[in-house]
């Protein structure tokens, strides 16, 4: 009997809770999948704000939008003030301000989204699990200028332009800026390209920049001013001082303009220029902005254009492009006005598969930590450390419980010592307090660096197209694990770049375990610069090991110049499998080089390569161990 109303009430008490769950579960909103309708497409702006800060109240899962174009206007969206990494930091607008969502997925469905002026499209933060897909982004007015070159003249250094009415402008004190709906910029950065193959000139660095400015003549105590602290002479606050403009510019006729006193080689007639305005001023409106969110995948997406960046993610994991896709419309020479994508801080995976990236105006992928400058030590366990370029301002560094490793670059790459964190105090944009979990070792000084260990990711890079943009292809500091295979580069500059940035950028990660296989590369580095097609590069001219473990292997490098390879304070590099042609599509520029160089490395191993170059001389090397070539 007793076992009987044991049983008896063990079997109510589950029934009980399982009635309880069923009805907790049923009072638990499910997210409402939103359809908006091309009714709104003239501006989508203020009612796409409205049902996303609706949210918290009525939650969403799914936004659809039905296909056709939507305009967004600045004038309604959500204003705030933002720090982006590798950006201007400003009141940011957007219409989809994408905070602290989950599961959430928006559905283009084939849809055009045009924005007009200083905007950001996609605002994510402190999200998990955001999906954006079937879409394109645009801007009405792009936040670049082209102009064809029409006319030079040699003997009065001067060159003509012809501006089509698709970039109006004005001359101010013999300066020409571009007008926009909501912005304008100056001559500033420019990079003269090819029409006919829609790629940068060959050989552009004879050309451009523009030389814009010059020392000024004109200055009266400036060099006794004393600054107690480290201060960025590039920061837009100082990057003026001691400079004045050279170049003047006249209007012959309208959309008809004559620049004199440029200091290098004139543009040949033909060429098309780009110009985006002054440096520190010119990245004002990525398309993406993710940060501190776990979780991100952007499929089927196109971005014509956007003023910076494609995307720009911080502090985030697992981040998947999937046909994510960078090029320019309406015949233009541009897409984006800076990165095509940026990782910083990112962790878990990154992902880049079945992708276009071409035409924009930096790189197509930049992956890499930061530095910060250990400028005070507080204590047994405290630091203060401050951000040492003025587009690392308001970043913070790592998370509770993340590892920071302790560096001095002079002695090594590698850290010397790690340490957990436990909190960080905020207290301004250029300087924040760590304190660790652990006491600081006796040997950390002021001037030592820090950087978050935990910070990056395991990287692919698959089936991607990556040409005719400024810069460089990849551009990797990455200490876990690259993968990079099965793609196609064309680039101006190196196709991948494999540096430790520690001299003015800080952008921290000396890579290991890159894999670099079965890709094609087709006449890369054809602006002028006397590098390789992939390069390992310093900041810190020393002999310390910075990459480690590198396999290169069975590529095609189709190349017009000599030097293909460089690499410098590497141990452990395998250069298997590849074949190594000359295209003849341009000159050679520099053909004395070799086609490998290798510097203060170690354990470089060639095997069953393939050479049908013009090199006379295959590996130049500081190490005459590792000069066979097979």
């Amino acid at each position: 009997m007793e076992n009987f109303r044991t049983n008896f009430i063990k079997t109510l008490s589950l029934t009980l809770l399982l009635l309880f769950t069923i009805s907790c579960k049923s009072q638990i909103k499910k997210g409402e999948v939103v359809t908006f309708k091309t009714n709104i497409k003239d501006d989508a702006t203020a009612t796409v704000l409205k049902r996303i800060l609706d949210a918290n109240k009525n939650p969403i899962s799914e936004i659809k939008f039905e296909k056709g174009t939507y305009h967004f206007y600045p004038d309604k969206g959500l204003e705030k003030f933002a720090y982006i990494s590798n950006h201007c930091d400003l009141m940011v607008n957007t219409p989809f301000p994408l905070e602290n969502f989950k599961n959430l997925t928006i559905n283009g469905q084939g849809s055009n989204f045009i924005f007009h002026g200083v905007m950001i499209p996609f605002f994510i933060e402190n999200s998990e699990n955001i999906t954006v897909k079937n879409l394109s982004i645009d801007w009405s007015e792009t936040f670049h200028s082209e102009g064809l070159i029409v006319a030079n003249d040699e003997k009065n250094k001067t060159f003509d332009m012809q501006i089509s009415n698709e970039y109006p402008y004005e001359i101010r004190d013999e300066q020409i800026y571009f007008i926009k709906e909501y912005y304008e910029h100056s001559l500033g950065q420019s990079i003269l390209y090819d029409p006919i193959r829609k790629a940068i000139a060959f050989n552009t660095e004879k050309y451009t920049n523009i030389t814009n400015v010059k020392k000024n003549k004109v200055s009266n105590g400036v060099k006794k001013i004393n600054y107690k602290y480290t201060y960025d002479e590039r920061a837009p606050e100082y990057k003026n001082i001691g400079r004045e403009s050279k170049t003047r510019v006249e209007e012959l006729k309208p959309g008809l303009v004559r620049i004199n006193g440029h200091s290098k080689k004139l543009p040949p007639i033909g060429m098309i220029l780009t110009m985006k305005g002054e440096q520190g001023f010119n990245r004002v409106s990525p398309a993406f902005r993710v940060n501190h969110t776990k979780g991100f995948n952007g499929t089927n997406v196109t971005i014509f254009h956007a003023g910076g960046m494609g995307i720009i993610a911080e502090n985030s994991s697992d981040l998947v492009l999937d046909n994510f896709n960078i090029t320019p419309s309406k015949g233009r020479m541009v897409s984006t006005t800076a990165d095509a994508t940026h990782f910083v801080g990112c962790s878990g995976k990154v992902i880049l598969k079945n992708s276009t990236f071409e035409n924009q105006l930096d790189d197509a992928l930049n992956v890499h930590g930061t530095y910060q400058k250990i400028e005070d030590i507080l204590g047994n366990d405290k630091i203060g450390v401050r951000m040492m370029h003025h587009q690392q301002k308001g970043f913070v560094i790592g998370q509770p419980n993340e590892t920071l490793g302790l560096v001095r670059l002079e002695d090594s790459f590698f850290s010397y010592a790690n340490l957990t964190i436990k909190n960080i105090e905020y207290i301004n944009s250029r300087y924040q307090i760590i304190t660790f979990n652990e006491k600081l070792p006796s040997a950390l000084k002021i001037g030592d660096l820090i950087e978050n260990l935990d910070g990056y990711p395991e990287l692919l890079v698959q089936n991607c197209k990556i040409q005719n943009n400024r810069a460089r292809g990849l551009l990797i500091s990455n200490p876990k694990t690259t993968l990079i295979e099965n793609n196609f580069f064309s680039t101006e500059m190196e196709a991948i770049l494999i540096p430790v940035e520690s001299g003015h950028w800080f952008e921290s990660g000396n890579a290991a375990n890159v894999i670099i296989r079965n890709n094609v590369f087709q006449d890369n580095q054809h602006s002028g610069f006397n590098r390789g097609v992939i390069r390992f590069a310093t900041d810190d001219d020393n002999k310390n090991i910075a990459f480690k473990n590198i396999e290169i292997s069975n590529n095609t490098f189709n190349q017009f110049d000599n030097l293909i390879l460089q690499i410098t304070n590497t141990n452990g590099l395998k250069f298997t499998g590849n074949t190594i042609t000359n295209s003849g599509t341009f000159p050679q520029l520099y053909p004395e080089n070799s086609a490998i160089t290798i510097k203060a490395s170690k354990n470089i191993i060639f095997k069953n390569n393939i050479y049908k170059g013009k090199s006379t001389k295959i590996i130049e090397t500081d190490n005459e161990k590792q000069s066979t070539f097979n």
